[in-house]
């Protein structure tokens, strides 16, 4: 029997390293609905399609058609998986995933994975819309400062620009629209437990869930 585990949280939290390591130790898929929005965002940006919902921007999302393979992101054919991973794309996706047709378009397709066996999802509302029944909820957070150290060290890493007091204000006002909008607010999902990783490592969320799991799924998550 396939089962769904969720993890939903703000930005910056550690959500997608997390969720990787979880199905890696589990042996399932990962989901990565992020990387949707994200590949959705950037390429409405670059169409020059307005962030309003309208026909124009109905028309351009069926035109559109996402593709996750292993670790890479293709959108119409084409690889974006570098290209949506930067601040502007940030951006973006918090301002297009707002759009009530751009959450409509890309509910089915994240919700056709479940059909391909146990997953493991991240998001922002995978647990309270996406996967309203999944058989184990997480929701993972951490102080809008430690976040922005960690995105401020990522690209430090990664020989980038970075500015922490840039991040953390991207940070602050990124949670701000993700729980303020009308359409699926960032919210704690009912039955979702609670973890905030601020003064621990993402390797000991990683324990706390993989703990959790096989309590609430013992006959699966081996």
């Amino acid at each position: 029997m396939s089962y769904v585990i969720t993890i939903d949280g703000p930005a910056g939290a550690g959500k997608s390293t997390v969720a990787k390591d979880v199905a890696r130790a589990l042996g399932i898929n990962y989901l990565d609905t992020g990387a949707i929005y994200r590949a959705i965002a950037l390429i409405l940006y670059e169409s020059e399609v307005k962030a309003v919902d309208d026909y124009i921007m109905r028309e351009a999302l069926s035109k559109i058609k996402i593709e996750l393979r292993d670790k890479a992101v293709l959108v119409n054919g084409f690889d974006v998986t570098g290209e949506i991973r930067t601040p502007l794309v940030d951006e973006l996706a918090s301002m297009y995933s707002a759009i009530p047709s751009v959450r409509k378009a890309l509910l089915s397709l994240q919700k056709e994975q479940e059909n391909h066996g146990s997953i493991v999802a991240e998001g922002r509302d995978v647990g309270s819309v996406v996967f309203p029944n999944a058989q184990a909820k997480f929701f993972l957070t951490a102080s809008p400062e430690a976040r922005a150290k960690r995105r401020y060290d990522e690209r430090v890493a990664k020989g980038k620009p970075a500015d922490y007091s840039e991040i953390l204000t991207a940070i602050i006002e990124r949670d701000k629209n993700d729980s303020s909008r009308e359409v699926s607010p960032l919210t704690i999902p009912e039955g979702a437990m609670y973890i905030d990783t601020s003064d621990i490592t993402e390797q000991e969320a990683v324990q706390l869930i993989l703990d959790k799991v096989k309590e609430v799924i013992p006959n699966e998550a081996k």
